[in-house]
């Protein structure tokens, strides 16, 4: 079951409602205040346990008159803001009633597509970030062919900003610091299925509890580096 069917029977069980988000997102849908006025008195009959109400039940609770309340319900129909379903009463005939889920749907729809931009966004802030900190460590500025090797690990290989500074990191504490060391660290952490720094973490630490013999003697342990490309499989 997809999450927009799961919202559907939350809806239509009176599980939910988000008139919370309704009030937040509106505008960003281009309903005027009049009009999500009326599809609240909507939701509110919907909660009543009135799921088609007339104009005229329309008309009693707001300042619209016939011909406002017909021509804005056929508008929300047209706009794909309700719709009008089927259903089975207890005696087993059939009535109309308006559903309000296209117009949740189309809010998820608006904060899923935010979500995707604010997390855009973010990557290309922190994939930005990743050539100052190279420049920081190297002491000066990139070169061309330089920046072209980082964009590449970033786009054509896909490694995430996180790793290539934990590979980095690898690379200023083995004290060979160059493009083409990391670059064979990333191609050994993309060999092993590598995508997270957690993973590269996990993985050295399992090497070092099998690597370090503490003497009674030596108050601190000793801290053993790995060496990514000089491991036996």
């Amino acid at each position: 079951m997809t999450s927009n069917e799961q919202l559907r029977i939350w809806l239509e069980q009176k599980h939910m409602t988000i008139p919370q988000l309704f009030f937040q997102h509106y505008k960003a849908l281009q309903i005027n205040d009049d009009d999500a006025m009326l599809l609240l008195h909507l939701l509110a009959f919907h909660e009543e346990g009135n799921d088609f109400p007339t104009p005229d039940d329309l008309m009693a609770r707001t300042s619209f008159v016939q011909n406002e309340i017909s021509a804005k319900i056929q508008r929300f129909l047209q706009k794909g803001f309700i719709e009008i379903t089927h259903d089975v009463n207890s005696d087993g005939k059939i009535y109309e009633k308006y559903s309000l889920y296209p117009l949740w749907n189309r809010i998820i729809t608006l904060l899923e597509a935010n979500t995707i931009a604010i997390n855009d966004e973010q990557q290309k802030r922190e994939e930005g970030a990743i050539f100052s900190i190279f420049e920081q460590e190297f002491g000066r500025l990139l070169s061309p062919m330089e920046l072209e090797n980082i964009n590449a690990w970033l786009d054509m290989d896909k490694h995430s900003p996180e790793l290539i500074k934990a590979a980095l990191k690898e690379a200023v504490l083995a004290g060979k610091l160059s493009l083409r060391y990391i670059d064979r660290i990333l191609f050994e952490w993309k060999k092993k299925n590598f995508t997270t720094v957690k993973q590269v973490e996990q993985h050295a630490e399992q090497f070092r509890k099998r690597t370090i013999t503490q003497p009674q003697t030596e108050k601190k342990p000793k801290r053993v580096m790995y060496n990514w490309l000089e491991e036996k499989e």
